[in-house]
C-alpha cells in the first residue's frame, strides 16, 4: 500500500495590473487572505516589481531571461496553483499579464521540458472592472490562453462589476454576498489543490 504525503498547497497570487490603486490588486489580496485562512501557503506578487521589458527574442538570445522573468518563472515552478485577477482592456486581459506569461513560458536550456512553469498547474481566475460585466470578457481570453499552455483552469470564477465603488477604505468588499463568494471560491480552490496533489 502506498501513502501520498501532501503539503499545504502553494499558491502564487497576482494581478494583471501595474496601477498602485488597482481594483484587481485589492481583489486578489482578499482572495489570497481567504486562501491562507483555508491553510494554503500563499505568495502575493506585484508584477510591477518584476520590471519586465516587452518580450523580445533578440534580447533573450543576447542575455537570456531578464531577472524579473526568471523570478516569476521560478515562483510559478514552485507553486501548485495560481490566483490571477485581471482588468479588462478592450474585451481582453492586459498586456502586462500577457508579457509576463510569454517570458515565463520560455525554456532556458535545450533539455528543459516545454512550458515547465505552466504544465500541470491549476489556476483560479478573478476580474474586477468598472463596467457592468465585471471583467468577464477578459477571463474568457485568459482561460483560453492558460488552457493552451497546459494549465488546468477551474470553471468557477469571480467577477466584480462597478469596482470603483466595491471596496471600503480598508480595502474590504462592501457587499457581503460578494465577500462570501470570494471566501468560498478561495476555500474551494485550496481544497481542490489538496485533492489534486493526492491524485
Amino acid at each position: 500500500m502506498t501513502t501520498t504525503t501532501s503539503h499545504n498547497p502553494k499558491i502564487l497570487a497576482f494581478a494583471g495590473s501595474q496601477r498602485a490603486g488597482s481594483f484587481n490588486k485589492k481583489l486578489v489580496r482578499i482572495a489570497a487572505l481567504e486562501a491562507r485562512a483555508a491553510g494554503a501557503d500563499v505568495t502575493v506578487l506585484d508584477l510591477r516589481d518584476l520590471d519586465l521589458p516587452l518580450f523580445d527574442q533578440d534580447l533573450e538570445a543576447a542575455s537570456g531571461l531578464p531577472a524579473g522573468a526568471r523570478k516569476f518563472k521560478n515562483l510559478l515552478i514552485q507553486c501548485d496553483g495560481m490566483l490571477i485577477s485581471t482588468p479588462e482592456y478592450n474585451s481582453s486581459f492586459t498586456p502586462l499579464l500577457k508579457n509576463a506569461i510569454d517570458w515565463a513560458s520560455r525554456a532556458e536550456t535545450a533539455e528543459e521540458p516545454p512550458l515547465l512553469a505552466f504544465r500541470g498547474k491549476v489556476a483560479a481566475l478573478l476580474a474586477a472592472s468598472p463596467g457592468s460585466l465585471g471583467g468577464m470578457r477578459a477571463l474568457v481570453q485568459l482561460r483560453s490562453l492558460l488552457a493552451n499552455i497546459g494549465v488546468l483552469v477551474l470553471p468557477e470564477q469571480v467577477t466584480l462589476p462597478a469596482a470603483y465603488d466595491a471596496f471600503t477604505e480598508t480595502e474590504q468588499l462592501k457587499d457581503q454576498i460578494k465577500a462570501e463568494q470570494v471566501e468560498v471560491f478561495s476555500r474551494d480552490f485550496v481544497n481542490f489543490l489538496r485533492k489534486h496533489q493526492g491524485s
